[in-house]
């Protein structure tokens, strides 16, 4: 069995502006560091077999960071990227309520089929093995619901450099 380790990127620097980041880098703001830096001390005794981030660099900052006293190399994939939120990246989230949603947002069809995905990917490239993959929060929020079989409604909202364990 594959054990996978969900965590989400720390605190950046749009996060704490309420910023619709997206697809966007991101950068991880001095919490976020510090986030990052306490997950490493607390997981630097674990085994870890790999460590996978989503290509933006919120996640691989945060991964990098984890994965330095484990001497890994942190792998990267797109299949971790967040929701593309099209027109509504970079923009104030507290002003997108009760906004219409333009076309341009990624379906959640489409979210969902890239979560499935990403299990897949790594039930396959990493049989037996524990593996800690850096994603966001809403990419982090549909990883569970397809492993949980339940609606993204279901999933609790993760919080920055929290951890969910799943076996796959």
């Amino acid at each position: 069995m594959t054990t996978l380790y969900l965590v989400r990127h720390g605190e950046t620097v749009d996060n704490a502006r309420q910023i619709m980041q997206g697809q966007s880098q991101g950068e991880l703001n001095e919490n976020g560091i510090r986030q990052a830096q306490e997950f490493s001390e607390a997981w630097k005794d674990r085994h870890l077999d790999a460590v996978i981030a989503s290509d933006l660099k919120r996640s691989v900052d945060t991964a990098r960071i984890i994965a330095e006293p484990h001497r890994l190399e942190v792998m990267t994939t797109s299949l971790l990227r967040e929701r593309d939120w099209g027109s509504f990246t970079g923009r104030f989230i507290p002003e997108l309520k009760g906004e219409v949603w333009p076309d341009d947002i990624e379906t959640l069809e489409n979210l969902l089929s890239r979560a499935g995905e990403f299990i897949a990917y790594v039930r396959k490239t990493y049989p037996g093995k524990k593996v800690l993959a850096v994603g966001h929060g809403i990419m982090n929020k549909a990883i569970q619901a397809v492993y949980y079989k339940k609606s993204m409604s279901d999933i609790q909202r993760m919080s920055n450099a929290e951890v969910r364990t799943l076996e796959l």
